[in-house]
């Protein structure tokens, strides 16, 4: 299952959470909780906030291109000014939001969603993030490799049917391919 990533989105994402911490976190933090509102909001709505690859690595899931953007500056889905626009480059394992209340790509329920993934997780440290994801159902030891996590586990983990994990599945490829389309083509 392939979801459209919004690499704005993903950036507005991750300041949101920075703001809600005095604007700077370790990174690895922030990955894991982003991955956790991902979650959820797969969860409730059938689609993430993020639209980011899934992956299980030894740390834990993770989103796959926000991480290898912090990890090796790399741009996020090819946007390198879409994640810098937001977010500070690494000191140390600590990033910062560089502007606050810049969240027009956030929806009231996406806020919502990550409001509540900060209340619950975000006084966590690292290291307890990544124990509590280490006991999530999608996650096995990847034996310092990594691949991509099965979005039907997660589904069907929450209580979702065969019917419902087909048609959220169904969705998500319309809505990657129309926009891969509109990516790629000069509409006139």
């Amino acid at each position: 299952m392939r979801f459209d990533h919004d690499t704005r989105k993903t950036a507005q994402a991750a300041s949101y959470l920075l703001s809600r911490n005095n604007g700077a976190m370790n990174y690895m933090a922030l990955i894991k909780l982003l991955y956790l509102a991902d979650r959820q909001s797969l969860i409730e709505t059938g689609a993430p906030i993020t639209g980011d690859r899934l992956v299980v690595m030894p740390f834990g899931p993770v989103l796959s291109s926000t991480l290898n953007s912090i990890n090796m500056g790399e741009p996020l889905g090819g946007s390198r000014s879409d994640w810098y626009q937001y977010i500070s480059e690494p000191d140390g394992y600590t990033v910062k939001a560089k502007t606050t209340g810049e969240f027009e790509t956030l929806s009231p329920y996406e806020k919502r969603v990550l409001d509540g993934i900060y209340a619950e997780f975000g006084k966590m440290d690292r290291w307890a993030l990544v124990e509590y994801t280490h006991k999530l159902p999608e996650w096995s030891d990847p034996n310092g490799s990594s691949f991509p996590i099965d979005v039907e586990v997660i589904l069907r983990s929450a209580g979702r049917s065969d019917e419902e994990i087909e048609a959220i599945s169904q969705e998500a490829e319309s809505v990657w391919l129309i926009r891969s389309l509109g990516k790629t083509r000069s509409w006139s």
